[in-house]
């Protein structure tokens, strides 16, 4: 007797990633659906969570077959939507709230200050809207300032004397309220602790400076038992500010990994972490030794699938698909065709807005194709648009292009990216006069 395929709903589903959803070994025991597209519900201007989790809701009522899973692979809005869809739909999940102890920074910073004191960074809250708001804060200068809630280092600055801070609160203020508003939605269906008070979505975090080499395990929890499939090392460029790279496996020592890996599990524990994947980040100082927790991520990456598909023959979905079913994931390591892998960020350097006059066409693509067929590109800039027209940047510079590339070693892996960027030229042309005042500098 044929077993049935399992219905496994996507919250957030693109072509680009359904394709690494079926690459997992048993796919064809699922039937993938959308659960809402990236395009309606990621990168947009305007969230309106209670609309969204209607229309998600109302696709699963009127699915005709059973719902056996949701799975998500980005951040906000998708993550803590997927925890809500699960609970009234009876699946399995993290609880929104230990979702929310993962993402809401100040939280999240509570909890691991619990369970991992040591590996902890001082921090304090600000209210950006509070005219006094540079002269509550405890730290001393350095330190990095966020959102409560944010994602890919939007709103994220590094603060080294007052005129940095009133410059970083001028931009903030404009623009925090995009993701902190929806976000405040989600709050509101959350039971939070008194500890938080009035620190919602709309304030900001400051933390010590910590620096590092930095490394992520990623794994899950099922059934109470925590689990790590994997460690990526997120290399940071020249300016130590934005990511250059995502690279697996990761090329520190393995004391250390087992370090952070063994962190990882302590916090998650505290969290009340289960039936659910995370990443979480870390920095290692290399002279003094120390691990620093720098954040949770209460998922997979989209950004690690490539890399584990390459060197281990499977990506992350596997992992996320099971464990949203209840089952034990079947991940295997190292049957993959390649024994490096990295997802590399094409980015231009500048503050400046300005227009994409030239970008890679189809035909320096296909070359690439051919010459390197496991090289995938996502272009991000498209000639005639505008830099500023690309969504959730860092304040430091502007990805182009996502170039997903692996090798035989670490120096094949760098080698073949190298070549690859050729096939991808950019040029760029200054605003029109009359623009310049307005959107002449990243915003």
């Amino acid at each position: 007797m044929t077993q049935r395929q399992k219905n496994i709903f996507v919250l957030g589903y693109d072509k680009r990633h359904a394709q690494d959803i079926v690459k997992i070994p048993d796919a064809d025991a699922f039937c993938f659906h959308p659960l809402l597209r990236t395009d309606e519900l990621v990168h947009r201007k305007n969230f309106h969570i209670d609309d969204k989790l209607e229309k998600a809701r109302d696709v699963l009522q009127r699915f005709d077959g059973t719902v056996d899973a949701i799975i998500c692979h980005w951040d906000f809005p998708a993550t803590p939507m997927a925890a809500i869809l699960c609970a009234e739909f009876g699946l399995p999940s993290p609880s929104l709230e230990a979702v929310l102890k993962c993402s809401h920074k100040f939280w999240s910073r509570l909890e691991q200050q619990q369970a991992a004191p040591e590996a902890t960074p001082g921090f304090c809250v600000i209210n950006p809207f509070d005219e006094s708001a540079m002269d509550n804060i405890t730290l001393d200068y350095p330190f990095w300032i966020k959102p409560i809630k944010g994602y890919g280092s939007t709103l994220g600055f590094r603060i080294n004397n007052r005129q940095d801070l009133t410059h970083a609160l001028d931009v903030i203020k404009q623009r925090i309220r995009r993701i902190g508003d929806p976000f405040n939605t989600i709050l509101e269906r959350a039971n939070l602790p008194s500890e938080l008070g009035k620190v919602d979505g709309n304030y900001l975090i400051a933390e010590n400076l910590v620096h590092g080499r930095e490394i992520a395990p990623e794994g899950y929890v099922q059934h109470g038992e925590f689990h790590v499939h994997g460690v990526v090392d997120m290399v940071r460029d020249k300016n130590h500010k934005s990511f250059l790279r995502y690279e697996y496996p990761s090329q520190s020592p393995h004391r250390i990994q087992d370090r952070a890996i063994e962190l990882a599990g302590k916090v998650i524990r505290q969290i009340g972490f289960d039936n659910g994947c995370f990443n979480m980040e870390f920095f290692w100082d290399e002279a003094s030794d120390d691990l620093w927790i720098i954040e949770i991520n209460p998922r997979i990456s989209q950004s690690h699938s490539y890399q584990f598909e390459m060197v281990d023959g499977m990506s992350n979905h596997e992992v996320a698909v099971h464990v949203a079913l209840g089952d034990s994931p079947r991940f295997q390591h190292r049957t993959g065709p390649h024994k490096h892998a990295a997802k590399f960020l094409l980015r231009h350097y500048t503050q400046q807005d300005a227009v994409v006059t030239r970008a890679p066409d189809d035909d320096q693509l296909s070359r690439l194709a051919e010459a390197q067929p496991d090289t995938r590109v996502l272009l991000k800039a498209n000639k005639g648009m505008r830099l500023s027209d690309i969504p959730d940047q860092d304040p430091y510079s502007y990805v182009l292009a996502e170039v997903n590339v692996a090798g035989s070693t670490q120096h094949d892996m760098l080698e073949r990216y190298r070549a690859a960027i050729t096939w991808l030229p950019f040029e760029f042309s200054p605003l029109p006069d009359e623009e310049k005042t307005q959107n002449g500098h990243k915003r």
